[in-house]
């Protein structure tokens, strides 16, 4: 299949390069013109604007936009809802609000568009490991682009299929699911990045103690001046613990057991706050979530060890860099 693709920093230039290394055709643009050439120079058809990015597609035309949510994904929506026809497809693969998401199927659908929102999970490894995907919108819709979904998502590997799992459906166990109609894929990538927040809080503030348990505070022989990274390592085969965000912390402590090249001043991107949202409209009590969104405000303040591991889990799945303080 052909597809646009509107925004090639961390994650958009590696799903055009997933999608072309299995055989699928893209457009692409990006207002950094570097980006642009280097996936021409991988097969791309690389444009200067969104009308020739429009120009080069076929009808219908499929356009998919990873940028950051707020001003860039709405303003980059309306320019190209007022340059496609009717029935092409608007697909926003970024982090956006699940309630803008609704709003805009409904202005859409007004001019004949179709609107996809995919709640797209992967960070820098998506070329490599694949892309979990939440889907929202038209299911027939949903299921035309399929071949692009099948392609951007992991397949199932080898992950243990679950005992006793009975569905008529499988592409949840390939890495991707329609959640329903549009602003629920969001919605559930809403969910999974507050749980996020929360896993990643525990493993922080479990180093944290691990790592202060040599402390001069606490009596002699009960100090104990312990291997963090063997900890994370050993942690990693076997445990009821292990995950990839484990793999990431172990990574992170091999090459930097103090951590020193993190900031801890940890950032939230937004969906974490969302989540607590979510929760106060459905009267859902959610300790652990609202819990670790606090932590990371009072990270750009004061800074713990923990924090530092939070930086170092964030720059492992999403290339995200949070520059020492000074």
């Amino acid at each position: 299949m052909q597809l646009g693709i509107v925004g090639l920093g961390r994650m958009g230039g590696n799903i055009a390069r997933r999608l072309m290394l299995n055989g699928h055709t893209t457009v692409v643009y990006d207002r950094n013109t570097d980006f642009v050439d280097a996936l021409t120079a991988e097969g791309a058809t690389g444009v200067a604007d969104l009308a020739a990015l429009v120009a080069g597609l076929q009808q219908p035309r499929a356009v998919w936009v990873m940028l950051p949510a707020g001003a860039p994904t709405e303003d980059t929506i309306e320019a190209l809802s007022q340059l496609l026809d009717a029935g092409d497809v608007i697909i926003d693969g970024g982090n956006t609000f699940y309630k803008d998401d609704i709003r805009r199927a409904k202005a859409l659908a007004a001019k004949g568009l179709e609107y996809i929102d995919v709640g797209t999970s992967g960070g820098v490894w998506g070329l490599e490991r694949g892309y979990c995907m939440m889907i929202g919108g038209d299911a027939g819709v949903v299921q035309r682009l399929d071949p692009l979904f099948a392609t951007l998502a992991p397949g199932l590997g080898d992950i243990p299929r679950t005992r006793d799992r009975v569905a008529t459906d499988d592409r949840a166990e390939r890495g991707y699911i329609h959640a329903g109609p549009a602003g629920s894929g969001h919605f559930v990538k809403m969910i999974h990045n507050g749980i996020e927040y929360g896993m990643m809080q525990a493993f922080a503030e479990g180093f944290d103690i691990l790592k202060t348990k040599s402390s001069v505070n606490l009596p002699e022989d009960q100090r104990f001046d312990l291997n963090v990274a063997d900890i994370a390592e050993v942690w990693r085969r076997g445990s009821v613990v292990s995950s990839w965000l484990l793999d990431l912390t172990a990574d992170a402590l091999a090459s930097d057991p103090k951590l020193d090249g993190y900031s801890g001043a940890v950032a939230d991107s937004g969906e974490g706050r969302w989540t607590i949202e979510a929760a106060m409209e459905q009267s859902v009590p959610v300790p652990v979530l609202s819990n670790s969104l606090f932590a990371r405000f009072r990270s750009r303040q004061q800074s713990t060890y923990g924090d530092k591991l939070l930086s170092a889990m964030r720059f492992g799945f999403g290339g995200h860099v949070e520059t020492p303080k000074k």
